[in-house]
């Protein structure tokens, strides 16, 4: 499987590739943002490593532009940063980020990761073809779109699994650690702040008014759950 890096720095690009071919990957090094667009345009990679503060474009702004474009949007994207506060990861998986790794790091557990969001995205493309629908919403799992009243909706691939996931389960409220296991799986090293933050971001997608929510309800101190009335 080829996994391209993306660092200004090459002793970290030479890291991570010495430790991603150790497990068996392929990989690719690239000082910037625009040089990394470019070879994906040649050759598309099972999964992206991107540093947040390398040259223009930088990470951030790498991630926005690969889930805009549905030929890049389900390659699984891992944010490699010196940005360890909250808010930097808050954004950082608000922009569509798979995971986010902060500098200094462990190479074992960055390949672990690495592995963790391959193994999410394959179970993601394993689903059959399924329509779900409620409160206006049409999920179709097949073709990885969704409508609000016939209207297309542009989701990142977390944002539709959470959506499908509610959905199959309208009415039933789910807690925030089954989302968490259900969209990024077992293996995922973050907590459930990043299930709110999605949630918040889907709302501002599907909501008439997000502050208002009508589909996607909270209940607290457990989790959400979606209503086919809203």
């Amino acid at each position: 499987m080829l996994i391209y890096i993306a660092d200004d720095e090459p002793n970290i690009r030479n890291l991570v590739a010495f430790g991603l071919k150790d497990e068996g990957f392929e990989t690719a090094g690239f000082p910037d943002g625009t040089q990394l667009l470019e070879a994906i345009r040649r050759r598309m990679p099972d999964a992206v490593i991107l540093d947040w503060m390398m040259p223009q474009p930088d990470g951030l702004a790498v991630c926005r532009k690969l889930r805009e474009s549905e030929a890049t949007r389900s390659i699984p994207v891992l944010m490699l940063t010196a940005r360890g506060e909250e808010i930097d990861r808050v954004l950082g998986l608000e922009l569509g980020a798979d995971d986010y790794i902060v500098k200094p790091f462990s190479v074992k557990e960055l390949c672990a990761r690495v592995k963790a969001v391959l193994r999410r995205a394959a179970r993601s493309g394993d689903s059959s073809g399924q329509l779900i629908e409620g409160g206006g919403l049409t999920v179709d799992i097949a073709r990885h779109s969704v409508e609000k009243d016939g209207r297309p909706i542009e989701l990142t691939a977390k944002e539709f699994d959470l959506l499908a996931a509610l959905m199959k389960n309208s009415g039933n409220v789910l807690t925030r650690d089954t989302l968490l296991n259900r969209v990024w799986g077992v293996d995922y090293y973050g907590d459930t702040r990043t299930v709110d933050v999605h949630i918040r971001y889907l709302r501002q997608k599907i909501e008439d008014n997000p502050d208002e929510p009508k589909l996607i309800l909270t209940v607290r101190g457990v989790g959400y759950k979606f209503s086919e009335t809203g």
